[in-house]
Order: structure tokens, then sequence, then C-alpha cells
């Protein structure tokens, strides 16, 4: 399954999984983007992105962390 910006839920699982002792409510945007973009499954244009997407995208995983 290819992730795209718009699936927030599975890809804030995603990074969860990937960094389950991360507090997400430390991590900047520009680690967010990045940590996105190398998430193996991820496969959109790197530049498609905004601050809602990825706000949307830390929302859900700081969901998951707590």
């Amino acid at each position: 399954m290819s992730l795209k910006w718009t699936d927030s839920r599975p890809i804030g699982e995603a990074l969860y999984d990937q960094f389950p002792d991360t507090d997400p409510k430390t991590v900047r945007f520009t680690d967010l983007h990045r940590w996105v973009c190398e998430l193996e499954d991820f496969d959109d244009n790197p530049e498609a992105s905004n601050e809602k997407i990825l706000e949307a995208i830390l929302l859900i995983w700081m969901d998951e962390y707590e």
C-alpha cells in the first residue's frame, strides 16, 4: 500500500511504530516532513505537503502516543 499526504491516519500510525519512544509534541515540522518522506511505503510528491497536512499527521501520532 502506498501512502499519500492525504493518508494522515496510516502515516501517523506508521510514525508511531517507527519512533515509539519519540514524543510527537517535541517534533519539528521539518523533521516530521523528512520522516514521512522516508517511510518505506510513502509514495507522493515531497513538495505537496503543507502545514495543515503535517498538523493532521502529528495529531494522529499524538493520539497513538498517548
